[in-house]
Formats: structure tokens, sequence, C-alpha cells
């Protein structure tokens, strides 16, 4: 096959520019999407974890002897005795289990407190 042949005129090569060349905005709209995205990105996923947190840490703050709590693995129990990082929960007449107190998911409602 021959190649085919060209007319004298030369015809603008698009190599050169850059893609957002065509466009009126192209580097200012660049500049302005990526705060933005950073933006609803903190907002929608960095910011709810960060009060989901602080909530937890809270709630593990103010526990105390005689709460009924529920561990993460599921256990339901009373707190017996505490220390910083150890929480003992009788689960049953004279048994006793020790859990880390970051294992403790959330704070149980009473039976009163359920039944109302």
């Amino acid at each position: 096959m021959q190649p085919e042949a060209t007319t004298g005129t030369a015809q603008p090569s698009d190599r050169g520019r850059s893609p957002s060349a065509g466009s009126p905005f192209g580097g200012e709209l660049q500049m302005l999407l990526l705060p933005l995205m950073l933006g609803v990105f903190y907002f929608l996923m960095i910011r709810p974890q960060q009060k989901k947190q602080r909530e937890v840490d809270d709630m593990l703050k103010s526990l105390k002897k005689g709460d009924t709590v529920r561990t993460s693995g599921g256990i339901r129990g009373e707190i017996t005795d505490m220390t910083d990082t150890d929480v003992t929960l009788l689960i049953a007449e004279k048994v006793k289990i020790n859990v880390l107190r970051s294992h403790v998911a959330s704070k149980a409602a009473t039976d009163a407190k359920e039944k109302a």
C-alpha cells in the first residue's frame, strides 16, 4: 500500500495542546474542584467518624459498677469491678469474665427501661 498523498496545506496538530485548553475554565475549574472534593470528603466521611468515636470514648469513661453493658462479642453482663483497661462482668450467677474496657460496645438498657 502506498501512503496517501497530502495536500500542500498544513493541518494544525492536537499533539501540543493540553486537554483543558479547549474549555474556557480549564485550569481554574481544576483548581476549584480539588478543594471542593476534599471538603465534601471531610464532611461526609471524616467528621461523622470523629463524632462517633468521641461518643464511644465518652461512654467508656462514664462506665461504673452496676451498669449493664454489651460487649463487641455480644456478651451482656453487669459490671462488678473495673480498672483502667479491664472490666469484670457478671454474666450469670457466679460466672464472671474479664473483658478489655475498649471491647464494651454499649450500655444496655435495664429490664425496667426495656418494658417501658
